[in-house]
């Protein structure tokens, strides 16, 4: 299904989100990930790999070209602002949603409204160099300079006999405040209509702070039910067993209740962040609507289906709906490449090559789709391609990419205006170095970030070879139910707990918590990119990385090697 349709130019300077709001300016000259990368308590940059760690945002007008990363960034933003530490507004360059989403509830659903505007790429870079700034209903005052603001027009967007009927409220509050959020949305990507989606995958029920439960028992309370199938990410409990993991209610408890909020409006308890992995994935083709960003760029980079990077709150909307905005890569010539990234593939590389390259990948290509080129031998398997498109999100805004050879479009991906790039040998050795900074002595094997498949706990199982761990080395991995009912029916999981590997459905390493995370771990191995990255902020421990058997040797030896792999050496 190829989708056309003129977007709508965005008039630069533009309030999405109308607030007045003054204070210093704090400019970021990087994207960053709200979630993993700021602290939802306090407002405290703890992205380890962000140049502004250890900042506070609270009160500050923040500046960043886009955001990056997690869907449930907006969340967090929205954490923020109903505890007081939010920043006085935020001020971006280039289109973003996630957070602009956060601020459009904290609004318009808590009465807490958060100013966000987008700026010219001259104004953006005059107001970035100036010490304060005052955000007005019309203009933006630093100083001696005034920047005229627009604010968005929803009203002009093409809707249909039943968009109309949403949005008048005749199927109800929660419905009708879904089209509203949604109209605003679809303005501010400079969409002219709406369309249809076939299926919903709802990432607003990891348990990232109260704000995530405040805003999903609202809409029960408002009689919210999905109109599409709608599947769930992975929670932040095992939804059965938490109470005997020792999981303190004052966290299990709201956990598991926003996890059942979303079940009461319909959703599927598929709770999985890798919902490709479950039966009747979607086709090449497919509009459908994904929050997850791993999943998000998984399914438009390998499945060839359609789906905007849908921030959290957004993904509920949709699913009421079925309707999401005609924007980004819904549309095939936005699908295109706009930077051509060449590999230099080095010999006798291993699994830990693919993590790395997305990690690298979305360095290099913040804020476009990229082709890598070079890999056309290399025939990557599905679990390669995860553990690539997952690393890719997390340094990466753009909800996809391209390689040569791989990936279903890639033969017709490149626009006419793309420039080009490399990764060496070099590039790769210094993001295992970059990932690997914890100790020799591994207390934890974190496997399953996202969500391990079933050939994978082969793999691992193969691995182990039916050896048991070393006895101060925890090693736990992490999955669907689909996947654990298959792990169970062949036997692989009898044999990984034979080899004292703990095996936990539901939740996953970006919302995983003690005492499921042994509270004695100081150092963490994990072969997922993705956790490498944001491990040291979510959990505060150091990180080795390495190919899933160097993990499975770690978890036997209690040992990870401090040398480079030979393939990089």
């Amino acid at each position: 299904m190829a989708l056309s349709s003129p977007e709508r130019p965005i008039p630069m300077g533009s309030l999405f989100v109308p607030a007045e709001a003054e204070g210093p300016v704090l400019a970021f000259s990087e994207g960053l990930s709200f979630w993993g990368g700021v602290d939802p308590a306090t407002g405290r940059v703890i992205d380890a790999h962000h140049p502004l760690c250890g900042q506070s945002l609270a009160g500050k007008v923040v500046m960043m070209p886009t955001s990056r990363g997690s869907c449930t960034g907006s969340g967090v933003l929205l954490e923020l602002a109903l505890n007081g530490h939010a920043p006085a507004a935020l001020v971006f360059r280039e289109a973003e949603d996630i957070l602009t989403l956060g601020a459009l509830i904290a609004g318009r659903m808590f009465g807490k409204p958060l100013a966000v505007v987008r700026l010219a790429p001259e104004d953006y870079d005059a107001l970035a160099a100036a010490p304060s700034a005052r955000i007005l209903p019309d203009r933006i005052e630093a100083g001696a300079l005034s920047v005229p603001l627009v604010p968005l027009d929803p009203t002009k967007l093409a809707l249909s006999e039943t968009d109309r009927a949403m949005l008048a409220g005749e199927e109800g509050q929660a419905v009708q405040l879904a089209m509203e959020i949604i109209c605003t949305m679809a303005a501010g990507q400079g969409a002219d209509r709406l369309a249809d989606v076939t299926r919903g995958h709802i990432d607003g029920c990891i348990y990232a702070s109260p704000a995530n439960l405040r805003f999903a028992e609202a809409m029960v309370e408002l009689g919210a039910r999905v109109r599409i199938p709608t599947t769930m990410n992975a929670i932040s409990v095992d939804f059965a067993n938490w109470c005997a993991q020792g999981v303190a209610p004052d966290f299990g408890q709201p956990a598991a209740r926003l996890a059942q909020a979303y079940v009461d409006m319909g959703a599927r308890p598929s709770f999985t962040c890798a919902p490709y992995l479950l039966p009747e994935a979607p086709s090449r083709g497919e509009a459908i609507a994904w929050a997850e960003s791993n999943a998000v760029i998984y399914a438009n980079s390998v499945l060839g289906a359609r789906s905007v990077k849908h921030p959290d709150f957004l993904d509920l909307c949709i699913a009421l709906t079925g309707r999401a905005p005609l924007s980004g890569v819904y549309l095939q010539e936005n699908r295109a490449a706009r930077r051509v990234i060449h590999v230099e593939l080095p010999e006798g590389y291993d699994d830990a090559l693919w993590p790395m390259l997305g990690w690298l990948a979305g360095q290099l290509s913040p804020d476009r789709i990229p082709l890598l080129t070079g890999l056309e031998e290399a025939a990557p398997s599905e679990d390669d391609l995860k553990g690539l498109c997952a690393a890719f999100g997390t340094t990466s805004a753009a909800p996809m990419l391209h390689v040569a050879g791989v990936t279903p479009e890639a033969g017709e991906a490149v626009a006419a205006d793309a420039d080009s790039t490399r990764i060496t040998r070099a590039d790769l050795a210094r993001v295992w170095q970059t990932f690997n900074q914890g100790d020799d002595t591994v207390d934890l094997v974190a496997f399953g970030s996202p969500h391990f498949s079933l050939a994978e706990c082969r793999a691992l199982a193969q691995s182990l070879g039916g050896r048991v761990r070393n006895p101060d080395t925890a090693v736990i991995v992490t999955l669907g139910q689909d996947v654990l009912t298959k792990v169970r029916e062949e036997g692989l999981l009898a044999r990984l707990e034979a080899s004292g590997v703990q095996v936990v459905a539901d939740l996953c390493w970006c919302s995983i918590s003690e005492p499921v995370f042994p509270p004695e771990a100081r150092v963490l191995m994990t072969n997922s990119g993705k956790y490498a990255h944001y491990a040291p902020g979510l959990c505060g421990r150091a990180v080795r990385f390495g190919s899933l058997r160097d993990c499975a040797e770690a978890a036997v030896s209690g040992h990870a090697t401090a040398a480079l792999p030979a393939w990089l050496a």
